[in-house]
């Protein structure tokens, strides 16, 4: 009897320990260390996203982005797909040979779309991708058991003010970044055949793809000199993924003609054949510097960390040592590659760090039944000795600990209030409404407009997708379709022509104008004003829209007047 009444008690104080030691398990901690991670990222990226209300920020491509899924999702319903593209004529996006390299992405999108305001699900999407990114280096971190994980978080998130800001804009990096991160997890675990599908999303996503190429191509070197044996196989998988997600495509193979375009063009060792968005351009020394120094301290680290001692043991470290480093050499070439060289200097920094303190803990984590058999061996006073100075020798790494995570949490604070200041001072969510709002109520539908600045297209194609343009998402686009016809755009737009009414009308098939007001176009609007050949039916603060006539006579009268007083104040002030 005392036994039965016993034996209720014995899946009672079984329980409790269960449920305990799983709260105080390592797969507990990791579980909350990302869920903090990933409030802390999320809440970051919603704070600066939203310190503005426009589509963020800098360059207007996010418009572009979602406006053309929206498209796309209107097709779809209709039965249409892929849908045809008629707003740039005169470029290689022209309706015959136009490719969506962005297909995936945009298909992703598509519920972003049905917000009641296109604008909020472009930042909702923003916001969540850009998460997403970071939050997938920051699980690498956790899932190889980094310590001091949530001062990598840190540095993540610290690493780059420019990654900051260009993970907040409504494109597809953040889906690089996140593939090439699984691509990694992938290589690190040797399951290569996971690798092919992956490849093949990638590349119908994004034509960075070729990272992953080379991501592969590191790993081979590294597996050839740990190893000692060639590694075949993961560049086989990604090589065919790529292919296929290249083949399989609704745009072969005038896809492949966009990737080489892009690639002559842009990677060049010296200048490009027609200007091209700023991004492509280097940073200079001291804005690299600024920029980047926590990514930069962080290379620093794990130059100066790695050991080469234990080749099995340096797998890891190596391939980051390489890719971080190729994504430094791209960075210092162009600006482009901001978003990818900060995070995986960072995770170079945190795999080269744990590899040596594994390596100088081998001893102290020795299993129990090995170290019983060793303690005849060892003199007790001694082992005590060693086993207070390991305890100093911890409290130690957490005071430095503590003080990188002060420096880390300064630094997050001035990269996440300068990134924010940066994004607050972009242009407002109107800029250039009102005056596209007019020009789609008061121009022709189908009507050629030529905008003096190939960057503007966006947020024209956003507002008024009911006419076509001259240039715009890229100026190489013209360039390659009409090398004469760019050259002449460049010329009529920076005010080099001084009666440029004719050659719009005849060469652009345009009567219509739309320019922005900023001092790069001054030197235009003056000389087609002055020509006789232009009215200026609307203008507003930030653009002005003009009207090519049907003949050539006086200037309007408020250009003549301001003209002659010009002219007259020039006079008053002479010798």
């Amino acid at each position: 009897m005392e036994e039965l009444r016993e034996s209720p008690a014995v899946p009672e104080s079984t329980s409790k320990p269960t449920l305990n030691s799983w709260i105080k398990s390592d797969s507990a901690i990791r579980a909350a260390d990302l869920l903090a991670g990933a409030i802390v990222i999320a809440l970051i990226f919603w704070w600066l996203q939203y310190s503005t209300e426009a589509i963020c920020c800098g360059d207007y491509d996010g418009y572009y982005h979602i406006k053309w899924s929206r498209l796309i999702w209107d097709n779809l319903r209709a039965g249409h797909f892929p849908p045809a593209f008629p707003w740039l004529p005169l470029t290689t996006l022209n309706p015959k040979n136009y490719v969506d390299h962005h297909l995936l992405y945009h298909i992703i999108l598509i519920p972003f779309t049905w917000f009641r305001d296109l604008q909020t699900g472009a930042k909702v999407s923003a916001v969540l991708f850009a998460s997403l990114a970071v939050f997938s280096c920051y699980w690498l971190v956790v899932r190889y058991e980094i310590r001091y994980r949530l001062i990598w978080l840190l540095a993540l998130l610290a690493s780059s003010a420019p990654f900051l800001y260009r993970m907040n804009m409504t494109k597809a990096p953040p889906f690089a970044i996140i593939f090439l991160v699984l691509g990694t997890y992938l290589l690190f675990e040797k399951k290569y055949l996971p690798l092919l599908p992956l490849a093949f999303v990638f590349a119908l996503t994004y034509d960075m793809f070729v990272l992953l190429g080379v991501a592969v191509a590191i790993w081979t070197i590294v597996i050839g000199w740990s190893e000692e044996r060639f590694e075949w196989r993961p560049l086989v998988c990604v090589g065919v993924g790529s292919a296929l997600g290249l083949m399989i495509n609704p745009y072969f193979p005038h896809n492949l003609y966009l990737f080489w375009e892009h690639a002559r063009v842009k990677i060049t060792p010296g200048g490009f054949a027609t200007k091209v968005g700023q991004e492509w351009y280097p940073y200079d020394t001291h804005e690299f510097v600024v920029n980047c120094y926590v990514a930069l301290a962080a290379m620093l680290v794990g130059y100066i960390t790695f050991d080469w001692s234990d080749r099995k043991r340096a797998q890891r470290p190596l391939f980051f040592l390489i890719f971080a480093t190729t994504l430094l050499l791209m960075i210092a070439r162009w600006k482009r590659f901001a978003e990818y060289f900060p995070p995986f200097a960072i995770l170079f920094a945190a795999f080269t760090l744990e590899s040596l303190w594994r390596g100088r803990a081998v001893f102290t984590h020795l299993p129990q039944d090995v170290m019983a058999d060793l303690q005849p061996f060892l003199d007790r006073e001694d082992a005590a000795v060693v086993k207070k100075e390991e305890k100093e020798k911890e409290n130690w790494r957490l005071i430095k600990a503590g003080i990188v995570a002060i420096g880390l949490g300064a630094a997050l604070f001035s990269n996440v209030y300068r990134t924010a200041k940066d994004i607050r001072e972009s242009d407002p969510r109107e800029h250039y409404a009102k005056g596209i709002y007019w020009m789609r109520a008061n121009v022709p539908a189908g009507e050629m407009i030529f905008n003096t600045d190939w960057d503007d297209f966006p947020r024209l194609f956003y507002f008024d997708p009911t006419h076509v343009y001259t240039s715009g998402l890229d100026p190489t686009y013209l360039h390659d379709q009409n090398r004469d016809l760019s050259d002449l755009y460049v010329k009529i737009t920076t005010g080099d022509d001084e009666d440029p009414g004719p050659k719009i009308r005849d060469r652009f098939g345009a009567r219509w104008i739309f320019t922005d007001n900023s001092d790069d176009h001054v030197s235009f609007i003056d000389n087609a004003l002055k020509s006789g050949w232009f009215d200026r039916v609307h203008d507003e603060s930030d653009c002005t829209i003009l009207h090519i006539r049907d003949q050539k006579g006086e200037p309007p009268p408020e250009d003549k007047k301001n003209d002659d007083d010009k002219d007259n104040g020039d006079a008053d002030n002479s010798p």
